[in-house]
């Protein structure tokens, strides 16, 4: 394991041993002041984007077929804006947890699931040491949480936008609708936290 990767990883367990002193995990603090939790929206309200990195975030969850006992509760969609608040924003990874805020899987998505500004795998691989948000809320150690996440796991996120790239290149949609904005094609890669 390499040094950042090894410094990455204590973060995670730092940021998770602190909240879990007061009972709290990362999804708690980061739907803390959410009243109703309403799936698809975003939380915090307006996300999380720290102008001194361009390092943006929510979380969101979706809707969960009757029946079923979900493994992930929901995920947090990180992104980078490096021209500011009003610039270009890429789509780096989404980060599932489950219910209790466990890591469980890293994957990319689709243009149309966020509706970014379009980078290739290159360039936006290129913006992931960039993602580092140093904001109060709407918690600290979410913040630091998330950071820590994409620095520990930055090779394999790299493997994950490059496949994105490969799956989105030889998906054919129907006729007449773009790849990026095909529906029937959701996840573009994946990658399942091995348990500990």
């Amino acid at each position: 394991m390499s040094e950042d990767r090894d410094l990455a990883m204590r973060e995670i367990a730092l940021c998770e041993t602190v909240l879990a002193k007061g009972g709290l995990t990362v999804v708690t603090e980061t739907l803390r002041d959410a009243g109703n939790i309403a799936t698809w929206a975003h939380y915090p309200e307006g996300d999380v984007f720290d102008p001194a990195t361009g390092a943006q975030w929510f979380y969101h969850c979706h809707p969960v077929p009757e029946g079923e006992t979900p493994l992930e509760h929901g995920h947090f969609h990180c992104f980078v804006r490096p021209d500011g608040r009003e610039g270009p924003i890429h789509h780096l990874i989404a980060i599932g947890v489950d219910p209790y805020g466990r890591l469980v899987r890293l994957f990319t998505v689709n243009q149309w699931v966020v509706g970014d500004d379009w980078l290739d795998a290159a360039p936006t691989i290129a913006l992931l040491g960039r993602f580092d948000v140093h904001m109060p809320r709407p918690s600290y150690l979410v913040n630091r949480w998330l950071t820590a996440v994409i620095a520990a796991y930055q090779t394999e996120i790299a493997d994950l936008i490059a496949r994105r790239d490969r799956t989105l290149a030889g998906h054919t949609a129907p006729e007449g609708t773009a790849v990026r904005e095909d529906k029937a094609l959701e996840v573009t890669s994946e990658f399942i936290i091995p348990a500990s």
